[in-house]
């Protein structure tokens, strides 16, 4: 640990420098792009398969452990990153070093599952929503991502994020425009919400399957990253803002969908949310199948830059981006013909609640306040289980 004089939060009190709004709404358009990569198109079936009736209540409980962990990260800019710059915390240095590897198994996972479900809205279109055919093309983009990175030219595809998530948030907001409309409708004509069957599960089912739903609301912790172009007030800003305007736009989603979501009649898919819209609104398919496909690609394309630049800062630059980009596909490929879309949801949430649970520890390891502390180790234990019990749903 460290000793009385590094500890005294001294580390923790950097110059609060002047944001603009202007710096902090470009710093969250990262964490946003992330954070609404996919959780927002299967949160849905996810949770109703879970839970059914009470998806909202578990909705705000993963909201509640995500801030939480949100503010573990949001610790470790304020006071983890000036010990790690000096290089001379063991433990802290060790953890961090750990922390960078889970993350990049992380990103390996999370590009699968960006395009398996992108693949999954897609082949829908067309009544092509197989397994075979949803690993097929999983497998081609994925491959094709791998090639333009091989030949350098990911970096020029970064573009795409920001417009995804433009995109992305446009259409959802006439997501929950037209479900409010459809739910206020239902309540005139029946007096009443209608909604769906509690699923015959037991409570260790539903405790392991909603633990296994935390990469839905993944994203915040790019923050970390983006030192390089932003100080960290700013990007300590920006996870803040970021998580209170998705979380809100999450939990009020879910709320919304509960009365649509008995169409379904307890058949739960990865796409089933172009059910959902089409049943508020035909008008909604084609929008939602554009949005899926812009912001999954677009997240897939980020999370493989910055798996192979992760992979290649922790291997001290011996792994070449390039070689980074090949490892990072071919894992990627493999996992997509040995796991559904909700098995890769439940391995991605435990593959970031590894290195969530280490920036856990790299917390603790800087910090002498008790109450923090006592914060981390709870929250430890929450991704501890989750790691360990997190089950997928289905």
């Amino acid at each position: 640990m460290l000793s009385n004089s590094q500890s005294d939060h001294s580390d923790c009190n950097f110059k609060k420098n002047a944001t603009s709004s202007r710096q902090i709404i470009s710093a969250m358009s990262t964490p946003l792009a992330s954070i609404f990569g996919s959780g927002f198109l299967v949160v849905v079936p996810v949770l109703a398969s879970a839970i059914g009736p009470y998806s909202l209540l578990a909705m705000i409980i993963v909201a509640v452990v995500a801030f939480f962990v949100g503010s573990v990260i949001r610790h470790n800019i304020r006071c983890a990153e000036p010990v790690l710059a000096k290089g001379g915390q063991s433990v802290t240095m060790f953890m961090e070093r750990l922390s960078d590897l889970a993350l990049v198994a992380a990103y390996v996972v999370s590009v699968c599952l960006y395009v398996h479900i992108l693949s999954a809205f897609v082949l829908a279109s067309f009544a092509l929503d197989t397994t075979f055919n949803k690993s097929l093309l999983t497998s081609i983009i994925i491959a094709g991502i791998t090639v333009i990175g091989l030949f350098g030219g990911l970096k020029s595809l970064e573009i795409l994020e920001r417009w995804a998530l433009y995109i992305t948030i446009v259409i959802l907001g006439f997501l929950l425009i037209m479900f409010a409309i459809y739910d206020f409708n239902q309540y005139i004509e029946l007096s009443q919400f209608t909604l769906t069957e509690m699923p015959d599960r037991s409570t260790w089912e539903i405790i392991t399957i909603v633990a296994g739903t935390l990469i839905i609301v993944q994203g915040f912790e790019t923050t970390r990253y983006l030192g390089e172009h932003f100080d960290a007030p700013t990007r300590i800003k920006a996870s803040r803002w970021s998580q209170y305007f998705s979380l809100s736009v999450y939990v009020l989603f879910v709320a919304l969908a509960q009365p649509i979501v008995p169409v379904l009649n307890g058949i739960y898919g990865d796409n089933s949310l172009i059910t959902l819209a089409a049943t508020a609104s035909l008008l909604l398919p084609i929008p939602l199948i554009i949005a899926a496909g812009m912001s999954q690609f677009s997240a897939a394309v980020a999370d493989t830059l910055a798996a192979a630049e992760n992979l290649k800062e922790v291997s001290k630059q011996r792994i070449d981006a390039r070689w980074g980009y090949l490892l990072v596909g071919i894992s990627a490929i493999a996992l997509a013909w040995s796991s559904s879309t909700f098995e890769i949801i439940t391995l991605a949430s435990r593959a970031f609640a590894l290195y969530y649970f280490l920036q856990c520890i790299v917390a603790f390891s800087v910090c002498n306040n008790f109450k923090e502390r006592c914060l981390f180790v709870f929250m430890g234990a929450i991704l501890l289980f989750v790691l360990v019990f997190a089950v997928p749903a289905g």
